[in-house]
């Protein structure tokens, strides 16, 4: 497992990822106790939490604060993702927006837990109302 590269993490710990992202405070828990803190700090800040996106960025993982502003058609973070070659990354922001392109690209790649976080990260966007206070990338 490379930190911070999602593609790179057990399928396990994605699942668990994932369901922190849709709200489970056990496993959000579970993975900032048991060495997947990053994660942790995403599924809050995919959820809108602005001081975990901080934390993300001051423990070097800036690429996942890229990414959630990506989620959210930030150009800024597109380019800075790109520039930094994170572009699975860009391809499940896509998703995650509901893109059908990068979605059967991860299908046709045998990537479900992908499929699985970007509709559950959709999700939860089209439920949400939108904090103008949330600081773009």
């Amino acid at each position: 497992m490379q930190r911070g590269h999602l593609e790179t993490y057990h399928t396990k710990i994605l699942l668990a990822f994932t369901e922190a992202v849709g709200g489970n405070e056990d496993l959000f828990e579970w993975l900032l106790k048991n060495g997947y803190p990053e994660l942790a700090l995403l599924s809050k800040s995919l959820r809108g939490g602005e001081e975990s996106n901080q934390l993300l960025i001051k423990q070097n993982f800036p690429q996942f604060a890229a990414f959630d502003a990506a989620i959210h058609g930030d150009i800024k973070a597109i380019v800075w993702l790109k520039k930094h070659n994170f572009l699975f990354l860009i391809r499940l922001a896509d998703a995650s927006r509901g893109t059908e392109v990068a979605l059967k690209w991860f299908e046709k790649q045998d990537l479900k837990i992908f499929v699985m976080l970007s509709k559950k990260i959709k999700s939860f966007i089209d439920n949400q109302v939108f904090d103008v206070h949330k600081r773009h990338f």
